[in-house]
């Protein structure tokens, strides 16, 4: 029976791709245990979902597309090639905008929460945020896929329109912030 542990991430270093050794509270390691981190928890969301069956089944292509941003940001050049694109992207950007259509439009700030699984896109959201922070300050250290930065940015959204979604169809309504102005402006 092969061993699952190796022992040699026990001085605190792990290898990324190429082979070259970098400290475990690197922000490129830190960077891609936050999108495992996400990853996972979109695994507990799909878990828990009953209904909106189309919503699911992006959320499975978004895993993919997530594991091809982890391995993006645990190679440290473009040498190897890169597995995030912008069609990638383009993709969530149009899930984003077919998921808007349905709920009334909004143009103020909302509280997380509502339905169960649109209370957990809300919080995946948070998550994708801070993956997105910490590619940033990978960023600024060495060289990234930017590909990966602008699908974490647009991830944030995508979880901000399912939950508005998942919200609309189970007929919760979003809770308004209370001291709001408008913010948002719908054309």
């Amino acid at each position: 029976m092969a061993k699952i542990y190796t022992k040699t991430g026990d001085k605190g270093e792990t290898s990324i791709i190429g082979g070259e050794k970098v400290k475990k509270c690197s922000n490129r390691v830190e960077a891609y245990g936050t999108i495992d981190e996400l990853n996972s928890f979109i695994g507990i969301i799909v878990s828990h979902m009953k209904s909106s069956i189309d919503v699911k089944k992006d959320l499975g292509e978004i895993q993919q597309i997530l594991f091809d941003c982890g391995t993006d940001m645990a190679t440290p050049n473009s040498t190897k090639g890169y597995r995030t694109s912008a069609e990638s992207v383009e993709w969530l950007e149009s899930c984003i905008d077919k998921y808007l259509a349905s709920p009334p439009p909004i143009t103020e700030f909302i509280i997380p929460g509502g339905d169960p699984v649109a209370s957990e896109l809300h919080f995946a959201r948070t998550i994708a945020r801070r993956a997105e922070r910490i590619v940033v300050a990978a960023s600024l250290e060495g060289e990234i896929n930017p590909e990966v930065l602008k699908f974490l940015n647009r991830l944030s959204d995508y979880f901000f329109a399912a939950a508005r979604l998942v919200n609309y169809r189970e007929n919760r309504m979003d809770v308004s912030y209370r001291r709001n102005s408008q913010v948002f402006y719908n054309d």
